[in-house]
């Protein structure tokens, strides 16, 4: 582009633009630095609201005798067809007959029932399960519910550790706590019978085999990191030893680094599934 003399227009126009630029520039509001922006500050978390629920406080009062709390589980455990023996094996194991006894859990009184556990049965206060009889009650239907799905070992196991426990491990918990838990409940509940824990009648009439180790479950778990045996099978983390696959894969190893992975009709996958060799295995 020319002017009326044939001269090009460029140099003409570029102080024109140049001093367009400045004089736009010099009426536009300055964006202020980012450390002169001003921010609200963010208020502090309130760990008061997110503090852990607090474990459930017992009632300042007295308890019943012990001879007033067996009555009490013997009319229970008749009430909602139990036997006897069964459920004082439980409570002996759970409190030990202390209807004021709290978990690390959350699990209250004589039957140790968990505040959600007791909503299924219509308790929604925590307080009202340190009454013996309501908590045994709530802690007898529970029971016979679980007994009316499972054997007597896998409702004891179930009463201890959940449901979820129980059918994730495939109707043998290996919880250590939970170990430990069922060989005292079953073993006290079959001597009350004459019969020997380990017998098969004990196994027939509980529906699982119970063994020494179980007893030791806790103790081995402790100075055992690795892991235990209970009933020939060992109960540790699972650890797994991987091959890397490219030792006796045609692609190289450079093959595995998406910086070198080039894309193109001649580009080869980053990843593929072979047949393991023997030596994988």
């Amino acid at each position: 582009m020319t002017n009326m003399r044939g001269q090009p227009l460029i140099g003409h126009l570029v102080p024109v633009l140049l001093y367009l630029f400045f004089s736009v520039t010099a009426v536009l509001p300055v964006r202020p630095a980012l450390a002169e922006l001003k921010t609200e500050p963010v208020p502090a978390t309130n760990t008061a609201d997110t503090a852990a629920p607090a474990r459930p406080t017992p009632p300042d009062q007295p308890v019943p005798s012990r001879a007033e709390l067996v009555k009490l589980i013997d009319t229970t455990a008749t009430k909602f067809s139990l036997d006897p023996a069964l459920v004082h094996a439980i409570v002996r194991a759970e409190s030990n007959y202390n209807p004021h006894a709290v978990s690390s859990a959350g699990a209250i009184g004589l039957m140790q029932v968990m505040p959600e556990t007791a909503a299924d049965y219509g308790i929604t206060s925590a307080e009202a399960l340190f009454d013996p009889v309501t908590n045994a009650r709530t802690g007898a239907r529970h029971l016979k519910r679980l007994l009316g799905k499972y054997s007597i070992g896998k409702a004891v196991m179930a009463y201890n550790a959940g449901e979820g426990a129980l059918e994730r491990s495939n109707g043998f918990v290996t919880y250590p706590e939970t170990q430990v838990y069922t060989h005292r409940v079953l073993s006290r509940y079959l001597r009350s019978k004459g019969v020997e824990p380990y017998s098969p009648e004990g196994r027939q009439l509980t529906g699982i085999q119970l063994t020494p180790a179980m007893a030791r479950a806790l103790a081995v778990a402790r100075a055992s990191p690795g892991g235990l045996t209970v009933l020939g099978k060992r109960l540790s983390r699972l650890k797994l030893r991987v091959k890397p696959t490219w030792l006796d894969s045609p692609l190289s190893k450079s093959a595995l680094d998406p910086r070198m992975h080039r894309a193109g009709p001649e580009s080869k996958p980053m990843f593929v599934l072979e047949k393991p060799t023997q030596l994988q295995r």
